[in-house]
């Protein structure tokens, strides 16, 4: 689980709450109609404009934000080293009952072993990572467009709200209380925005590109070793692919 996530999104809930309770109570800024309006309109809206499937597998991308355990570089390196060693003594067919914890590079040692060719297995490991790309990038834009309409029900709440307060202008003490009401779906909207989706879009976003890199680094890995290049080399050249201040400091055995 990334706890940078859960920390976030609870924290920045929580400040808004805290701030609720200073003001008066967190009472004060509970709405059923503007909940409804804001997150079932929203939700509503965005389903709209996607297939059910789309929308349904857009949840489950979320969840990889909140669920996401990031894979190491150098620990992934280290592990391609260790296989390509095996393989160099061995042959292939050596790794067949190696311990993987990874899916992708177990997916592309079984192919290896299988005995596929070399440019096979590269396409069938380049068209994986083009769909996970895709996955995540719809479920960026899934939650952008959740985005966009939580402040767009809001208003619409609002202009709901003022409508009824408008009504009933004759009565002067339900002007305040009417317009609080009106202004919360407003609030919601902002909420829903800014302290859930879009930190949500862009930890998809972040997770998007280290899984790039890390099935990039295991396409090399498995290239490496079926063209049996040295595991040493192997480590130097798969280092190049991270920044200078994630690059392992020791060099590869």
């Amino acid at each position: 689980m990334d706890i940078a996530t859960v920390i976030g999104v609870i924290g920045a809930l929580s400040v808004i709450a805290v701030a609720m309770v200073l003001s008066g109570g967190i009472v004060l800024f509970i709405n059923l109609p503007s909940v409804i309006v804001v997150f079932g309109g929203a939700s509503f809206a965005v389903m709209a404009m996607f297939p059910l499937g789309v929308t349904i597998g857009s949840f489950k991308v979320v969840l990889k934000a909140i669920l996401n355990k990031l894979e190491n570089p150098n620990e992934l390196i280290e592990k391609g080293v260790e296989l390509a060693t095996i393989a160099r003594k061995e042959g292939i067919l050596g790794l067949e009952d190696q311990e993987i914890p990874n899916e992708f590079l177990q997916k592309g040692i079984n192919l290896c072993v299988d005995g596929h060719e070399p440019d096979f297995v590269q396409r069938m490991l380049s068209k994986d990572i083009n769909l996970a790309v895709e996955r995540h990038e719809l479920g960026q834009k899934f939650l952008m467009k959740l985005a966009d309409m939580g402040p767009a029900m809001g208003m619409i709440g609002t202009l709901i709200g003022l409508v009824g307060m408008l009504a009933n202008m004759d009565d002067p003490k339900t002007i305040g209380p009417s317009m609080a009401v009106a202004l919360l779906t407003t609030l919601y909207g902002a909420v829903l925005a800014n302290a859930i989706c879009i930190p949500l879009a862009d930890k998809l976003a972040y997770i998007a590109d280290q899984q790039r890199l890390s099935r990039t680094l295991i396409l090399e890995i498995i290239g490496a070793i079926q063209e049996g290049i040295n595991p040493k080399v192997m480590g130097e050249m798969l280092q190049t692919y991270l920044p200078e201040g994630q690059r392992a400091v020791a060099a590869v055995e």
